[in-house]
C-alpha cells in the first residue's frame, strides 16, 4: 500500500466572494468546536456527557500591503458602520503552490484589525493582523494551483516608513506610534430552529494612540495640552483631525493612509531616560480618537476635518524630514 506523504502547508491564499485576494503571512483559527455538556444522573458518582452546540472559532490572519483592494475596502466598510459579511475560503498550498486543502467559511464579519508599532528605528517588515468570525466553516478538498491575483502591486512596507500629520501640530519629529487595535463587537442571533448562530455587527471601538516625538519639537503639543486639559477648553471644536500614512521605501509614495477624526489629547510627559545616556530627549503623548477610516492605494486628497458641523482643516505636518 502506498503511504500518504506529509506536506508542508507553507502558503495560505485568502479568497473573498470568489476573488483571490493574495497570500497570507500566517493563519490561525477557523476550527469547528462542539461544546461538551455534563449532566448529573441520579445518585451516580459519574456525570453523563454529551455534545452541545457547535461553534466556530474566528480566523486570525496576518498580511502586508500585497493584498487586493477589496480586503482593505472590507476593513474600511467595517470602520464606517457599513460592515459586510463575506463568504470565502483559505486555500492551503504546499511549497510548489499546489492546493492540498481549504477551509471554507460563510458570512464572516471582521471583529478586530491590529496595526503593528511604527518605529523610525526599526528595520522590520510590518503586517496587519485581521480577525474575522464566520457563521460556520467547513474543511474541504482542493486541487490545482493556488495562483496569485492577476493585478496587484507587491509593495514592501517597513514599520519605519510612515508619516504622521495632525492639524496645527509639529509632527516632523515623530519617531514612534505604538501598536493599536480597532475592535468590532459581534452579536449572535440565537434562533432555536437553526444549528448555526447568525452574527450581526454591533459597537465599534477605536483605540487611543500613543505617540513618541522629540522633546525639541513638542511645543505645539504642550500648548494644545495646556489649553485642552489644564484650561478645560476641550469641546468638540478643539478636537483635531489627522492621519497616519504608510510609505514606500522611497518615503515619497503613499501606500495606505489611516485618517483620524476627533482627536483629543489627554496626557503628555517625558519618556524614561537614564542619566548620561547618549539618546535624544523624547516625550510621549496620548490621544483619544473617535473614528478612523482606511484608505488604500495612495488616496490623492490629504486628510480633512469632517467634524460634526465643523469646517474642513488641512493637515500639513509630516513625521520627519525626507532621507532621500
Amino acid at each position: 500500500m502506498p503511504v500518504a506523504r506529509s506536506y508542508v502547508a507553507g502558503n495560505f491564499q485568502l479568497v473573498l466572494d470568489g476573488v483571490k485576494t493574495g497570500f497570507l503571512k500566517s493563519l490561525d483559527g477557523g476550527a469547528i468546536v462542539a461544546g461538551v455538556v455534563s449532566e448529573a444522573v441520579g445518585t451516580s458518582h459519574f456525570s453523563k456527557k454529551h455534545l452541545g452546540r457547535v461553534s466556530y472559532s474566528p480566523f486570525v490572519v496576518e498580511f502586508g500591503l500585497s493584498m487586493t483592494k477589496n480586503v482593505y475596502e472590507w476593513i474600511n466598510a467595517s470602520w464606517t458602520g457599513k460592515a459586510m459579511s463575506k463568504d470565502g475560503a483559505i486555500i492551503l498550498a504546499d511549497h510548489n503552490l499546489v492546493a492540498v486543502g481549504q477551509r471554507e467559511f460563510s458570512s464572516a464579519l471582521i471583529t478586530e484589525v491590529g496595526f503593528p508599532a511604527l518605529d523610525g528605528a526599526s528595520k522590520d517588515a510590518a503586517y496587519f493582523t485581521l480577525k474575522f468570525a464566520p457563521e460556520y466553516t467547513r474543511t474541504t478538498k482542493a486541487s490545482g494551483k493556488a495562483t496569485g491575483p492577476a493585478k496587484v502591486n507587491q509593495k514592501l512596507w517597513l514599520s519605519s516608513n510612515f508619516r504622521v500629520a495632525i492639524d496645527g501640530l509639529d509632527c516632523t519629529r515623530v519617531s514612534r506610534v505604538d501598536s493599536f487595535t480597532v475592535r468590532q463587537s459581534i452579536v449572535t442571533d440565537q434562533i432555536g430552529e437553526v444549528r448555526d448562530y447568525l452574527k450581526v455587527p454591533s459597537k465599534l471601538e477605536f483605540p487611543n494612540l500613543k505617540i513618541r516625538l522629540a522633546e525639541a519639537s513638542a511645543d505645539s503639543w504642550q500648548a494644545w495640552f495646556d489649553d485642552f486639559v489644564v484650561k478645560g477648553n476641550n469641546d468638540e471644536s478643539k478636537e483635531k483631525t489627522g492621519s497616519i500614512s504608510l510609505l514606500a521605501p522611497d518615503l515619497a509614495e503613499e501606500l495606505m493612509r489611516i485618517d483620524l477624526f476627533n482627536l483629543g489629547i489627554f496626557e503628555i510627559g517625558m519618556d524614561k531616560v537614564e542619566a548620561n545616556a547618549d539618546t535624544v530627549a523624547t516625550v510621549i503623548a496620548q490621544l483619544y480618537c473617535e473614528r478612523m477610516e482606511l484608505r488604500a492605494g495612495g488616496a490623492a486628497a490629504p486628510v480633512q476635518a469632517r467634524r460634526r458641523g465643523g469646517n474642513a482643516t488641512r493637515a500639513t505636518s509630516s513625521s520627519r524630514p525626507s532621507r532621500r
